[in-house]
């Protein structure tokens, strides 16, 4: 079986939907391990695009537990103004599906799940007190790696929507059960798009030079 695991889509549809046009006819089975609200300005859209796909399992990430609850109860002022601006317009009648987001599932030899214990772990992070009794593969950091602990691997699929280096760049896993590998991926699409549409929404200025301010492979 081909897996193809993704996640941190945060609202932005473009790069969504061109993950959908390379890999359709290439996956038995997609997996969306979080983050599919939030930031970009096609949350509800991105809700609904993935509601219609009949091979995607759904699970949930904290930013889907802030829209359920109705609340950021984060510190960072950037992140907290990006939620009380898409909040606003996110389609409420949209909690109960999200809702039914499972936490975490799981595949041959791995377990998939946002993060593990709540915390951001990048390619650098120290993981030595880290309690790992699995394969992993998560996401959360927005950074995308292999890394290994004692007998166990830990993935992180990067961001589809929101790269925190290359904002134009979506990150992914392509799982090949048979072949027992795990292909890191990527592809650019035009964060131009997402941009345009962010300030034709009248996003706060704080949250438009957020992605004004990363670097672009396109640029």
């Amino acid at each position: 079986m081909k897996i193809t695991v993704f996640g941190d889509v945060h609202g932005n549809l473009v790069a969504l939907e061109e993950l959908f046009k390379i890999e359709k006819s290439e996956t038995d089975l997609f997996i969306c391990h979080g983050d599919v609200v939030n930031y970009g300005p096609w949350t509800n859209d991105c809700i609904a695009f993935l509601n219609e796909i009949k091979n995607c399992e759904l699970l949930q990430g904290n930013h889907e537990k802030y829209y359920i609850d109705g609340f950021y109860d984060g510190k960072n002022e950037v992140a907290k103004s990006f939620f009380e601006y898409c909040y606003e317009k996110f389609d409420k009648n949209l909690i109960p599906l999200i809702s039914e987001y499972k936490m975490s599932t799981v595949i041959p030899d791995y377990i998939i799940q946002h993060t593990i214990g709540n915390q951001y772990i990048f390619a650098d992070t120290d993981i030595s007190n880290i309690e790992i009794d699995s394969n992993y593969l998560i996401g959360h950091s927005h950074q995308q790696f292999e890394r290994q602990k004692g007998n166990y691997k830990i993935y992180n699929t990067g961001s589809i929507g929101q790269n925190r280096e290359y904002i134009d760049l979506s990150c992914y896993l392509k799982v090949d059960t048979e072949k027992k590998t795990v292909e890191l991926k990527n592809f650019t699409h035009n964060i131009n798009q997402v941009i345009g549409k962010m300030e034709a929404e009248n996003y706060p200025k704080i949250c438009i030079d957020y992605y004004k301010s990363k670097k672009q492979i396109l640029r």
